[in-house]
């Protein structure tokens, strides 16, 4: 076991990837030489060589365009945005090529698209994007959320093995904030699964990315302070979500909070409360509570940006509400 940041543990399972598999290459805006914009390929392309570390043209259309053609003849592309909020210029490549060629031709696209995501890094409304939103209901994709660096490495590495495009959500908060115990050896991390990362029987917090951090801080401090003991699920797909998992939450605690950093209108939150509202409502307690981001963007103002996205007072407060229900 080795101590990593996030973006060690992801720069890792990239290069084991490689080494493992010649068919598997990554493309990207300055990820060659330079080692790219968080230096997630730093040494990759003295390594592996410049055809299969690919510095592209700054046009996020030709990267997703060509990730999706390389993958139908059988690579296995690693395409990375170099902020999230670009992957806007490459939606049509995502949304009508790759995640429909399946359906249409019964083909393989297995492709993954690395999208540096999220706020607290005072980037403004332009590199502080949470994308999940925007193609959650696209049939034919896939999205993952790891929060840790351990299922950073794990997810990433089963996304490039999967068969299907996966969109990959990189916090870049987490990127050098949060260090892990991470297996030099070989391991994935199933697609599909959520995880309980801390139990308890009074409210269940469902999560992912960065807020999965601050949802665990505040649980302890609502524990210590008011002895509520609050269930935390890191939910880590997006999709497919862990509905089985969702669902023997709810029924052990009774009491649900959703937080996410994405807008809490049309956010994945919206879903994951409208299952609960048709599968579980039975065992439902008290209404279902969202935490989100306000429905702005991202602003750069460093107390803007705090006042607009979850932090873990609101998330105490949050759980303070339902506990008094």
């Amino acid at each position: 076991m080795a101590v990593m940041t996030y973006i060690e543990a992801i720069s890792k399972g990239m290069w084991e990837e490689m080494e493992r598999d010649e068919s598997v290459f990554l493309m990207g805006e300055d990820i060659g030489e330079y080692g790219g914009a968080f230096k997630a390929t730093k040494g990759f392309q003295q390594h592996f060589g410049e055809d299969r570390v690919i510095d592209t043209v700054l046009a996020e259309a030709a990267i997703i365009g060509a990730a999706t053609g390389a993958a139908l003849v059988g690579m296995r592309p690693i395409a990375e945005m170099q902020f999230a909020d670009f992957v806007t210029c490459g939606f049509n490549q995502l949304v009508t090529n790759a995640a429909k060629v399946h359906y249409r031709w019964h083909l393989s696209v297995p492709m993954v698209v690395r999208l540096p995501s999220g706020g607290y890094i005072h980037g403004g409304p332009y590199h502080s994007a949470s994308p999940e939103g925007w193609f959650f209901h696209v049939p034919g994709l896939k999205i993952v959320a790891p929060s840790t660096p351990y299922d950073a490495k794990g997810l990433l590495k089963a996304a490039v093995r999967d068969n299907n495009p996966v969109l990959f959500l990189e916090y870049k908060y987490l990127y050098r904030r949060i260090k892990d115990e991470v297996p030099d050896t070989d391991y994935l991390v199933e697609l599909g699964k959520g995880k309980v990362t801390r139990h308890g029987n009074d409210v269940v917090i469902f999560t992912y990315g960065s807020t999965h951090h601050q949802s665990l801080e505040a649980a302890e401090l609502v524990s210590k302070s008011d002895g509520v003991e609050s269930m935390v699920v890191d939910l880590r797909t997006l999709c497919p979500l862990d509905k089985e998992l969702i669902f023997v939450s709810v029924k052990s605690t009774g009491k649900v909070l959703i937080v996410h950093e994405d807008t809490l209108t049309g956010g994945i939150g919206g879903e994951v409360a409208a299952l609960i509202s048709e599968h579980a409502f039975q065992y439902l307690d008290a209404p279902i509570m969202r935490l989100a981001s306000l429905d702005t963007p991202v602003p750069f103002a460093p107390p803007l940006e705090e006042f607009n996205l979850p932090d873990t007072s609101k998330i105490v407060a949050g759980i303070r509400k339902l506990s008094s229900y």
